[in-house]
This record gives structure tokens, sequence and C-alpha cells, in this order.
């Protein structure tokens, strides 16, 4: 674990392994724990993974008003300078997906791969704007306990909330846990995140495209539609998972991932920097 100090905010981070950097980015309204099960992975598996709470969420720097994604992708590059890498694979869920694309749209040549899960491309609608600041509002004024009861059966399907008490316990956990103030900012500035559908075409990196075959907020359909659009991208849909394949289907979905990094062609400098 560490914390980087910028631009007025603290930053806590996993950082766990040595090699080649594979940076994860949680979704919302998660922290950095979310990847625990890849951490312990990936980082026995010859990579070095760092996985960040952002600004508003874990335990980095409370957030209020407004974070956009270009926000939070600025922040992620912050944190690699202050780690000294330059290049990595980058990969994050649901709003981390997003981010992840931000990041690659301000910074396409620090990315090396890219896992984009349970995610999607599009722009807000005029509603979902609409019913986003609702709810940013609504988090500031209940706190986030009814919320998160109520979302947790399209977090984890309901079958595994059964089957798998301790994820659905973790995933509520996170979710209880988080700042109210960090998820309204969040959910403000993803109302007003640009779209980036034509930007998918361009994409010039191996890319990952994973979803749970269950999944309601980001279903199968907007993953196949990414993957059809990122050149030479390549789909994997999780059975037996909702939102977080991650974490409900966790040996399946690194399997997927170990697959995608040891495709990647070798990197001149095998070693990230510290």
């Amino acid at each position: 674990m560490g914390q980087a100090f910028f631009d007025g905010i603290t930053v806590d981070y996993e950082d766990a392994g040595t090699g080649e950097p594979l940076v994860l980015i949680h979704g919302h309204p998660f922290d950095r724990s979310m990847w625990q099960p890849q951490i312990e992975h990936f980082s026995r598996a010859g990579w070095r993974v760092i996985a960040p709470d952002l600004r508003g969420y874990g335990e980095s720097s409370a957030a209020a008003g407004k974070t956009t994604l270009e926000t939070f992708a600025r922040d992620i590059a912050r944190l690699l300078d202050h780690l000294e890498i330059d290049r990595f694979v980058l990969g994050g869920l649901s709003m981390g997906g997003q981010i992840v694309m931000e990041f690659y749209r301000l910074f396409p040549g620090r990315v090396r791969g890219l896992l984009l899960a349970d995610t999607f491309a599009a722009a807000e609608t005029e509603d979902g704007r609409m019913s986003r600041y609702a709810m940013a509002e609504r988090l500031l004024r209940e706190g986030m306990s009814g919320y998160a009861q109520e979302v947790l059966p399209k977090m984890v399907a309901p079958y595994n909330i059964k089957a798998l008490p301790a994820v659905a316990q973790h995933v509520m956990d996170m979710m209880t846990r988080t700042s109210p103030e960090g998820a309204a900012a969040a959910l403000r500035g993803r109302a007003e995140r640009p779209d980036y559908v034509e930007m998918l075409a361009r994409i010039a990196v191996p890319t990952l495209v994973v979803v749970g075959a269950d999944d309601e907020f980001t279903p199968v359909r907007e993953a196949r539609a990414i993957s059809e659009r990122v050149p030479d991208a390549t789909l994997e849909v999780i059975q037996g998972a909702a939102h977080m394949p991650n974490l409900e289907r966790a040996a399946e979905f690194d399997a997927a991932l170990q697959r995608f990094l040891n495709s990647l062609p070798a990197e001149a400098d095998k070693e990230g920097k510290r």
C-alpha cells in the first residue's frame, strides 16, 4: 500500500508484485479492494499490479462538487508519474472502464493494452443525466445505505448473493463505506461525460472487452458493440456473473485476462520503473 500527494489531494493505492505494470481502476461506488483477487493473482504471475482509490473513494481524499472523467484520468497519470511508470496495461470496470477510455483519449502513448469490463462508451442520455443528478442529491441527503440495498441485486447476480455471500457482503461493504460526497461528485461528472463511441475505432492497442452474461447495468450487447468497434478486440462473456464478474467468477475472469496479457507483444523495457 502507498499514498501519493498531488493537486491538493492524497491518493491511496495498492502496489503489489514486480514486472510489467498492470493498472486497475475500480468502478462506482467501490474502492480498490474490488480488485483484490486480481491483485493477488497477477502479482504472483509476474505483474506489478497497481490499483488506486479514486479521489472521493476508499482512502483517497474526499471530493465535492463535480469530478469529471478527465479529472480521474489525470489523477491516474499523476500517480503513475509519481511511481515513475511510463507505459502499462490499463483496465477498468464500469465507471472505471469509462475512465480508461478517457485516459486513452488523453494519453494514448502511455497505454500498452486495454481492459474494458462491464462498461459502455456512449454519452449519457438526457434522461440519464437527470437521473444521475437526482441520485447525487439523494446520496447527499440520505447516505449510501438505501441505494446500496437497492442496487446490490444488479451489481451481484441474485443467485450469487445466495451462493457467494462473502462476495455479496464485500460489494455491500464497499458501497456503504463510500463517501456520499465523493459518489455524488462522480455522478455529476459522469452525467456530462463525452461520447467515446467514435474514438473506439482509433484505439491502436490490444483490447480485451469483458462482461458478465447477466449484467443488467451494461448488458452483453453493450460489450459486443464496443468489441466490434475497437480493431481486433477480444470479447469475453463470463457466464454466471452480473456486473462484477471479477468477484463473482474470479477464476474465469482471471483466466480471460491472463490469456490476454500473455498475448501482448513484448515490451522493450520489461520492468516497470519504481
